[in-house]
């Protein structure tokens, strides 16, 4: 199961609801070449207005109760997004996991289903060798990038699984995908449904999403989706009822995920976050029942 490609880079600096990010300016605004020092000058004061705005949402979220960042709602969400992706709770048993399950996006690995299609396993593995020069996945960055954005395992096989498999015994690469995990999907993902004004649930909410539709601002990817949600239910910092604005989150999210490949089992709506809700679960307190692809399972 996996998700859009990752995003962003580009020229200038766009706040979005706590979402920094750059994108390429459009030649069609752009003014006729402004003289250097001027737009040297916009450069830095749009750097400084995003800084700003950062830091003053950073003093909102400061004050807010940790939500699914602490450490035990941490831990169930790891759980509960490892079920869908590795179809297991115990989340650290899938360091090692590769396959290609058919679904378009190459290799499947790691703990939340990094991809050799989707970016973030080439971004994890380059991360990682600028740490670990020598690692056992190094010398297939030239054949990570060629295949990047394909479901092709040309100048992967035959060695590229069993060189996953080998370097997830050792405790430097399960920590290089527990950072990949907590800076690209779960810190962004919890930051963004805090602003927004959403509980523990809707900041799970938004941490599955993010993992599986990735966060990109495509069609499907998560900023995307939360776009779409936003036309038709308010936030709860809009004003809005919770519970109205997650119901419609979920709604674009499983469309979603039928519009792209009709027929997927939408498990991780229907029968985990759709059922936490409508029972009013707003916390994710245990014990929890939900079942995925058929399966049940329960916690603690």
């Amino acid at each position: 199961m996996k998700r859009a490609g990752v995003l962003l880079l580009g020229a200038a600096p766009v706040i979005a609801a706590g979402v920094y990010f750059l994108v390429p300016a459009d030649p069609a605004d752009t003014p006729a070449s402004p003289p250097a020092a001027t737009a040297q000058s916009a450069r830095e004061d749009a750097k400084d207005r995003a800084e700003e705005e950062r830091e003053a949402d950073d003093a909102v979220i400061a004050a807010l109760p940790p939500g699914l960042a602490s450490p035990a709602k941490k831990e169930l969400a790891q759980q509960l997004v490892s079920s869908a992706e590795n179809s297991t709770t115990d989340w650290r048993s899938a360091y090692g996991s590769i396959e290609d399950p058919g679904e378009g996006d190459g290799y499947t690995a790691g703990i939340i289903g990094f991809c050799t299609g989707t970016h973030d396993l080439l971004a994890l593995v380059e991360r990682y060798t600028e740490d670990h020069p020598d690692n056992g996945l190094a010398a297939y960055l030239p054949a990570l990038r060629a295949v990047d954005g394909t479901d092709s395992h040309e100048g992967l096989d035959p060695g590229f699984t069993d060189a996953w498999r080998a370097e997830a015994a050792l405790p430097a690469f399960r920590e290089a995908q527990d950072e990949e995990r907590d800076d690209v999907y779960f810190q962004p993902a919890v930051r963004l449904a805090k602003l927004d004004g959403l509980g523990t649930l809707g900041q799970f909410v938004y941490f599955d999403a993010m993992v599986f539709h990735g966060p990109g601002i495509d069609a499907d990817g998560f900023y995307s989706l939360r776009e779409q949600a936003m036309k038709k239910a308010k936030t709860p910092a809009e004003g809005g009822f919770e519970k109205a604005y997650l119901s419609a989150f979920l709604d674009v999210r499983r469309a979603a995920m039928l519009a792209k490949r009709p027929g997927i089992d939408t498990s991780r709506v229907d029968t985990a976050q759709r059922r936490f809700l409508d029972a009013g679960n707003m916390n994710l307190d245990t014990p929890l029942v939900w079942e995925m692809y058929g399966e049940t399972y329960r916690l603690p």
